[in-house]
Order: C-alpha cells, then structure tokens, then sequence
C-alpha cells in the first residue's frame, strides 16, 4: 500500500513538473490544492505529497500561509546546475572505471541491454525510471559515499528536467547510444575515456531539454 502511494505520488509529482517545464503553469502561479486535486483526478492528500516533492527540486517554493508557487528558473541556473551535474557524473564514472566490482559491471551491462528494449518499444517511463538506476549504479560504483551523496542530491534537483528531455524525438536511442560509450569505457577500465563520455552525456541531456524548452519559453515572452 505503502509502495502504491509512492508511486501514485510520483506519477502525480511528474505531470506537474511536466506542466510547469511546457508552460502551462507559468512562473508565480499559486498551485491549488482543490484546483490540482480537480485537475488531476485525485485527492489533497496525494497533491499535498506531490507539491513536497517538488519543492525539493526548486521547481516550486511552499511559503507560509500563501502555500505552493511556480519557481521561476532562469536559463543560467539551469545552465550552472547542469554544468555541475556534468561534472559530478563524469567524476562518479571515471571513479566507474577505476573501482566497479566484477558484479557491478554485470549489473551495469545487464541494464543496459535490457534498456535496449524499452527504446524498440519507445516506452518512455519504463526508460526513464531505468536511466535513473543506470546513473545511479555509477554513483555506488565510484565507492565514494560523500560523491555519491553529493551527485544523489543534484540529480534530484534536476530530476523534472531529464525527465522531460525524453520527449524530444528520437531522444530515447540517442540517450542510449551515449550511454553505451559510457558503458564500454568503463567496462575496458578506461577512466578517461569514461570521464569524457558521461562529460558529454549529460551535456547533450542539457541541449535536448532545452530544445524542448524552448517552444514554451517563446510562448510566455509572446503573452
């Protein structure tokens, strides 16, 4: 039950970064209770959760006796969160490549051809919650607990961000064409080689959101 209102309230967390990442709900608007739960099909309850959730990521502030309002993310804070994301994920992948167990690199490859699937399916959530665990059997595999932890936390404050970039086009073969330069990096110990590789993944990550961002960015300047 426990685990059934987790992901209810994911789900319900994800449309709602969805709709302020596209510009349906625009920067400053308070975010309702009673408007979401009406929206969305639901009860309080689990928009209440949903609005916590968010607030984590900077997507949404809670402020005292005025309740939930849209962030405005400009694009620099966006730039520098994923230049920092770039940076912290290339470390935890050359670290990868230097200190992965042998089961490990299992896990990892075993992944990664079953995510195969998901993109001949083009079954975007199952990929996008397997492209979570993928990133973060790297950060467990730089077995260093303070990076993890570190990586871990940024990651979740842009979580609403590379989810959305699966909406682009062709998206979901490109992430795992990149994903398996990174893979094989590793998997040959090349740590350089494997710093570059997730370097630049996530760079492209940054490039496909903003592409897509970019509609619904022109839309608020024209109103």
């Amino acid at each position: 039950m426990a685990d059934e209102r987790q992901t209810r309230t994911e789900k319900l967390a994800g449309e709602i970064a969805d709709a302020i990442i596209d510009g349906s709900l625009e920067p400053g608007t308070r975010l309702d209770e009673h408007m979401l739960a009406a929206r969305y099909g639901t009860s309080r309850t689990p928009v209440r959760e949903a609005l916590r959730k968010l607030a984590t990521t900077g997507l949404i502030e809670l402020r005292p006796r005025r309740g939930a309002i849209v962030t405005e993310v400009t694009s620099q804070q966006l730039e520098t969160l994923f230049v920092a994301m770039g940076e912290l994920e290339a470390t935890c992948a050359r670290l990868s490549a230097l200190s992965m167990t042998p089961i490990e690199r299992r896990r990892l490859g075993a992944l990664y051809d079953g995510m195969a699937d998901m993109v001949a399916r083009d079954d975007v959530e199952a990929y996008a919650a397997a492209n979570t665990h993928f990133h973060t059997l790297f950060y467990a595999g730089s077995h260093n607990p303070v990076l993890a932890d570190m990586t871990a936390t940024l990651r979740r404050r842009l979580a609403p961000f590379r989810h959305a970039q699966f909406r682009a086009p062709g998206r979901l073969a490109l992430s795992h064409s990149e994903h398996g330069a990174v893979l094989r990096a590793v998997l040959a110990g090349d740590a350089a080689s494997a710093h570059a590789a997730m370097l630049h993944h996530v760079s492209l990550v940054e490039d496909a959101f903003e592409q897509l961002a970019a509609p619904s960015s022109s839309r608020r300047r024209a109103n």
